[in-house]
């Protein structure tokens, strides 16, 4: 790929529900299957999708958002991945102009295809409508005239006619190119649950992707997609479109299973380079820690579905608790920070006990969701930086925390309009959980901090041990 030419298209929705996810797996699933190599990614702090993203492609998904990242991170982070790629394909979130307020277009898939000067694929739900389908895309056209919805793709539309109802509409009262269809079929639907869809590695279908492929490759103009993403200008060039590693100086062991799965490719990329060596182990599955480790990363995910299993791991919770004892520096987001609680109690309040760093509990609440964005500012010094630093990052959650005694915080949260919204940041010794998943390129000294911290607590921790033996 020549300097600055990046093939890329934006799938936007009308709205969130009308499929955009159905048809960016199937797009992704059928350009594969023509031999291309596709990079995908995803609009907003997603962790669920990119999943799915890396199993039709083969290829990591990477994370994009206009409030936490900002354009000029956006373009180096879209620009490093599409490198090498034939075509880069970005899944949206919600509908086209929804982002971080109703009156402008920060964090909205909008301002994303802007700062890439990316064309946007629109789709639309076509399984209840005809010549009402143009008023639509109409609109969504000539809302913003910096956005170039060049195309429009139908999902659940079940036969050949209706799909040319559409299509008839479309081309006589806008200058919006149909480029196919899918059907409704209830084979290519991937289950939901609370946080959202089920991860990729929990599908038991293997053919699943397959499906998305074949569907695609029926009723979708392929070659019409194709020539749209090369109708990009080129982008400028990037600011800094490489990592430079520094020389590997720490270990990290980074938590990751069905219980702990929801990391930033970026994150892990930052910590690379920065000097870490990452090596995953399961939390449910193993009975020690991998060696000669400086840190614990305990990423979100789903722990509660996962209560049982990790509370009977004992062998497991008893080495996290020691390194902690020992010193050892652990970062942990969400589902992380539950396992260090006390216990876990799970929606119908069975309470499974957790490694009990921290002198609480973690309950789920059915009717208690917190979502958004959020801005991490340090009230104190901690593993994260020093007073004063801040970071971007989201929360989704549906439990809350319960203290059994009274509880330290390293941060004060603001949200995207800049009201406050409480303390997170829990912190005792080198030990700190967050519910907010932050994104570590929003502020890079993230990353910085984190290995030298991991730097100083291993070797604290090796002369603390070294004394006992004495």
């Amino acid at each position: 790929m020549s300097s600055g030419n990046y093939p890329r298209v934006v799938i936007a929705g009308t709205s969130s529900g009308v499929g955009k996810t159905t048809v960016t797996l199937a797009i992704l699933t059928a350009l594969r299957e023509r031999g291309r190599l596709v990079q995908p990614f995803k609009a907003g702090p997603d962790f669920i999708d990119p999943g799915h993203h890396r199993a039709a492609t083969g290829r990591p998904s990477h994370n994009l958002d206009g409030w936490m990242l900002g354009s000029a991170l956006n373009r180096e982070i879209f620009a490093r991945a599409a490198a090498d790629a034939d075509i880069s394909i970005i899944e949206g979130m919600m509908g086209l102009f929804d982002g971080s307020s109703p009156v402008h277009d920060v964090g909205s898939t909008a301002e994303l295809a802007k700062q890439l000067d990316a064309p946007v694929i629109l789709v639309i739900d076509g399984s209840a409508m005809a010549r009402s389908a143009a008023a639509m895309v109409a609109g969504y056209a000539r809302f913003d005239p910096k956005v170039r919805v060049a195309g429009v793709l139908f999902n659940r539309v079940s036969s050949e006619g209706h799909y040319r109802l559409l299509k008839a509409a479309i081309k006589q009262e806008t200058d919006v190119v149909p480029i196919g269809y899918l059907r409704p079929d209830p084979t290519m639907t991937i289950a939901d649950r609370h946080l959202g869809l089920v991860m990729a590695g929990e599908q038991r279908e293997s053919d699943l992707y397959r499906r998305f492929a074949k569907a695609a490759l029926e009723t979708v103009d392929l070659d019409q997609f194709e020539a749209l993403a090369h109708s990009c200008a080129p982008l400028p060039p990037s600011l800094s479109p490489m990592i430079h590693c520094r020389p590997k100086t720490v270990r990290i062991g980074m938590a990751h299973d069905a219980a702990f799965c929801f990391y930033y490719p970026d994150n892990l990329a930052l910590l690379e380079a920065e000097g870490a060596e990452l090596v995953p182990f399961s939390p449910l599955q193993d009975q020690r820690l991998p060696d000669d480790l400086g840190m614990l990363y305990l990423g979100g995910g789903y722990p509660e579905l996962h209560g049982k299993a990790l509370a009977a791991n004992t062998a497991m919770k008893l080495a996290v608790r020691q390194f902690a004892e020992h010193g050892g520096t652990i970062y942990a987001e969400c589902g992380g920070m539950m396992y260090l609680t006390q216990g876990i109690r799970d929606f119908d309040g069975h309470l499974s006990e957790m490694v009990g760093v921290f002198p609480a509990e973690a309950a789920m609440q059915r009717q208690r969701m917190t979502l958004g964005y959020r801005t991490v500012n340090l009230s104190q010094s901690c593993i994260l930086g020093s007073t004063g630093v801040a970071g971007r990052g989201h929360e989704f959650h549906y439990s809350i925390l319960v203290p059994k005694e009274p509880l330290t915080y390293a941060c004060r949260l603001t949200d995207a309009q800049g009201e406050a919204q409480g303390r997170d940041g829990i912190v005792t010794g080198n030990v700190l959980g967050l519910y907010t998943h932050l994104h570590f390129s929003s502020e890079p000294n993230t990353a910085v901090s984190l290995i030298a911290a991991a730097a100083r607590s291993k070797s604290e921790s090796v002369a603390l041990r070294s004394s006992e033996v004495t």
